[in-house]
């Protein structure tokens, strides 16, 4: 990686694990990370088509206690170094931000 990219890097320093063929404590981590990110989008796709009020609020409830256990285990492995962010250029920002202002203003027909 050359200076530059590391300069687009948001993080901490990271925590060094054993690098051997056992999971570690990142290994399991990482892990239980994108196993919450599966079940929150899951959550969400199921609350998005369900019909019966009783089991959405359920779900709902199981929905928000993944989400926060899914945000607790991003804490941890980005407190620890173990994720990284990438930098965002804010002339890309803009760019992005003016291009869905001007999709959203030809398609939409309640901002015109």
């Amino acid at each position: 990686m050359n200076n530059n990219q590391n300069q687009n890097k948001i993080g901490n320093p990271e925590t060094q694990v054993p690098k051997t063929p056992q999971m570690n404590d990142r290994d399991f981590i990482n892990e239980l990370l994108a196993t919450e990110k599966y079940l929150t989008n899951s959550y969400s796709t199921a609350l998005n088509e369900m019909s019966h009020d009783s089991l959405y609020q359920d779900i709902q409830g199981i929905f928000n206690e993944t989400q926060n256990c899914q945000r607790e285990l991003y804490n941890v492995m980005y407190q620890n170094g173990w994720y990284k962010l990438e930098a965002a250029d804010s002339q890309k920002l803009q760019q992005s931000y003016q291009q869905f202002a001007d999709y959203l203003q030809q398609q939409s027909p309640y901002l015109q």
